[in-house]
């Protein structure tokens, strides 16, 4: 078993206002949320850094957060004088923190504008990852069932732990890359999030 935590990294910025082995890989969720308040965009952000989950790996608090572990199971088969994978299951168990707003009744219009478009893109941050994670899941099983039949089961464990390790880091270094996306591309995602979210607003699709 192995575990990832990936974490949402809030950036405030000014923002304008006007078949078979595919499905094998298998992903379980469950939600857990923190509480916050705030009235103005500036509270908002102290609420979120306050308040949201703190990951020990970097002793700070985080807006939003997903803690992922990989399942393993693998069975082999030396019937035949070597011995290989026969059998591979890699499942995900992903645990996602998110905020929830306990809006107050002096909550600027711009407020709870800005907040119905943040919230969104928090979610949709971490399950983001989540997704990421059930890629590498697919990949890893895929990699260990066509792995070359070995000597002995013992040696064909060794391969099958060193093709985990290799996936497993890939499978980080893909987490860390969206980050940085996500990061750079902050500003002009919400400010397109929220002209999105004003405009279903006005048709009368979404309550404000």
């Amino acid at each position: 078993m192995s575990f990832r935590t990936f974490l949402t990294a809030l950036i405030v910025l000014p923002i304008t206002l006007c078949a078979g082995l595919a499905d094998a890989a298998s992903v379980s969720r469950s939600y857990s949320y923190f509480r916050i308040g705030g009235a103005t965009l500036p509270e908002l952000q102290d609420e979120l850094t306050s308040r949201g989950p703190t990951v020990k790996s970097t002793g700070r608090r985080h807006p939003g957060a997903t803690e992922m572990q990989f399942v393993n199971r693998l069975d082999y088969d030396g019937d035949t004088g070597k011995c290989r994978v026969s059998k591979a299951s890699v499942s995900v168990k992903a645990k996602i923190t998110l905020p929830r707003w306990t809006r107050p009744a002096g909550a600027a219009e711009d407020t709870r504008l800005i907040w119905g478009a943040l919230a969104g893109d928090i979610k949709r941050h971490e399950e983001s990852h989540v997704s990421i994670a059930r890629d590498y899941a697919r990949q890893m099983e895929e990699a260990l069932l066509t792995l070359p039949a070995q000597k002995t089961c013992a040696t064909a464990a060794d391969k099958a732990q060193e093709t985990i390790r290799r996936l497993l880091a890939a499978h980080d270094a893909a987490q860390e890359r969206f980050d940085r996306i996500e990061r750079i591309n902050f500003s002009e995602r919400m400010d397109r999030l929220i002209r999105y979210r004003i405009e279903q607003i006005e048709a009368g699709r979404i309550k404000n």
